[in-house]
């Protein structure tokens, strides 16, 4: 089995998990596929934009998890809705101006 080789989206203080949650709901830092991954190209576009479907918001997210996401759409689980504050299913997401769900 090949395994994707990965990174953390920024430093996360000695001590302390990934998962930890920010003030705002966030992680410290979240696993993205690392630049040589990337670098094997696109299955999907690349969108930096969704939203909740429960709460109609939009969400923006980093360039490296958008790039993450059209590399191996499959790769997360759950994303994170900034007007809910939370983390949610995928299922509750759709790609800004389409009806495509996040990660398919």
């Amino acid at each position: 089995m090949v395994v994707d080789k990965t990174e953390l989206t920024s430093k996360v203080p000695e001590g302390r998990d990934h998962r930890e949650l920010k003030a705002n709901g966030q992680q410290l830092a979240y696993v993205v596929l690392s630049p040589e991954e990337i670098a094997k190209g696109f299955v999907r576009p690349v969108r930096t934009r969704y939203v909740h479907k429960v709460c109609g918001e939009i969400t923006e997210m980093s360039m490296s998890i958008a790039e993450t996401y059209a590399r191996n759409p499959n790769f997360y689980n759950g994303t994170f809705c900034m007007s809910c504050r939370k983390h949610f299913p995928l299922e509750q997401f759709r790609w800004e101006n389409s009806e495509e769900q996040v990660g398919s």
